[in-house]
């Protein structure tokens, strides 16, 4: 039955969670991860504890889903990449072959980095900005509106890098991986810090720190911080990630590549994600209650921020592994209970898990940041997995990523437009 494409059904009709699946040829879990990615609407059997699903909405994703197989060939096979970097099998990831959450527990966001792109670890490892390249990044990010975005002000100082880079299209392993060790703490130091030092040193977590809170840090919330760095620094081919991976194979210089990845990044969906579950947490804070907080979101449209992943049907294994963390981080028992009470109150909705922008709206709640810090978090812990994605692009064929368009069109000859 799944191979035949899904008929009319009668107007009005509601499938029941296993219809639905059945007619689309999935799990159950995968109906409720297209409900949270905004693919399919649902709503609750009146005095039931189950979900029904619009029959026509259901047949219509079913025949996208049908006709996007068909559409497969041979011919993209080219577009399947190629990557040694990063694995997702049964709700864990690896990076190169080795558990990433065990990694991010044992060492640190630097030395992770390193040896994904070479291979090598270097206990104690640290990355450390050249005083030129951070003056011209600092001018051009102090020149912003006051209202500028984390991301914008990272793109900036990425140009203003790259400009002071006369050696920036020397696409050697060599001069790429020169460039990574610069460039991520170039990023981080462009960024306007919200306590001032005498002296702007530490791990990159401790100078992240400093541009996120205006609170000292004790030892667990630098832990923290620096777990959600390391658990962040790739996974597999994101919106970002192949957005990186298109600029490098038309061989884009390292620091191109990575602002196309920030371009990407900014969107909702992706890297922002984690301040719309901050602020989703600091209105159950002010509210006491997550009922109506949910309840706004749901009747509104919107998915609930933080819940739910398409490539876990369980909890995201970064999630977990940070949540463990933040168990320990004084301050932090609130925003855990605020979000222990969202992810409870959801699940009379729909069956989903955290996922890891819960975790790092905790940790930033927690850290008394600004909404957008996990947008900051984010994006320069994924530098180090851009760069590691530019860095096997190089190896392939140039200009490989390139496919070829369906055209849906009006067929020619058309007259010419009066």
């Amino acid at each position: 039955m799944r191979d035949q494409e899904p008929g009319p059904v009668p107007p009005g009709r509601r499938l029941s969670t296993k219809e639905a699946a059945e007619l689309l040829g999935v799990k159950a879990e995968t109906v409720y991860a297209y409900v949270s990615r905004g693919q399919l609407s649902s709503h609750r059997t009146p005095g039931g504890r189950g979900s029904t699903f619009d029959a026509e909405e259901v047949a219509a994703l079913a025949r996208r889903n049908r006709r996007a197989a068909i559409g497969s060939s041979a011919a993209d096979a080219d577009m399947a990449v190629r990557t040694r970097i990063t694995l997702i099998d049964d709700d864990r990831y690896y990076f190169r072959g080795v558990d990433a959450t065990e990694l991010a527990a044992r060492h640190s966001y630097e030395e992770i980095a390193d040896w994904l792109w070479t291979g090598r670890l270097r206990p104690g490892i640290t990355f450390a900005a050249p005083l030129a390249s951070v003056a011209v990044a600092r001018r051009a990010v102090d020149s912003l509106p006051q209202h500028s975005g984390p991301t914008d002000r990272l793109r900036v100082a990425v140009v203003a890098a790259a400009c002071a880079d006369p050696l920036r299209f020397d696409l050697s392993q060599e001069a790429v991986l020169g460039t990574a060790r610069v460039l991520i703490p170039t990023l981080v130091a462009a960024l306007p810090p919200r306590r001032r030092t005498e002296r702007d040193e530490g791990s990159l977590a401790q100078r992240l720190w400093r541009r996120l809170s205006p609170r000292e840090p004790d030892e667990t919330s630098l832990r923290a911080l620096d777990m959600a760095l390391g658990l962040l620094v790739d996974h597999d081919l994101a919106a970002s990630t192949l957005a990186v991976r298109v600029a490098a194979s038309a061989r884009a210089h390292a620091y191109a590549a990575v602002s196309a990845g920030l371009g990407v990044l900014e969107g909702p969906l992706h890297g922002a994600a984690s301040g719309l579950a901050h602020r989703m947490l600091v209105e159950v804070l002010d509210q006491g209650d997550p009922a109506p907080v949910v309840a706004e979101e749901l009747r509104a449209g919107r998915r609930i921020p933080g819940l739910g992943h398409q490539l876990y049907s369980g909890e995201d294994p970064r999630a977990r592994a940070l949540f463990a963390v933040l168990e320990e981080m004084p301050d932090a028992e609130p925003a855990l209970a605020a979000a222990r009470d969202v992810m409870a109150t959801a699940a009379r909705h729909a069956p989903l898990h955290a996922n890891v922008d819960l975790a790092l709206a905790v940790l930033t709640v927690a850290g008394g940041m600004f909404p957008t810090a996990g947008e900051t978090i984010f994006a320069v812990a994924r530098t180090a997995g851009w760069i590691a994605h530019a860095l096997e692009e190089y190896g392939e064929r140039p200009l490989r990523l390139r496919p070829s368009g369906h055209y849906v069109g009006s067929r020619p000859p058309q007259p010419l437009p009066e």
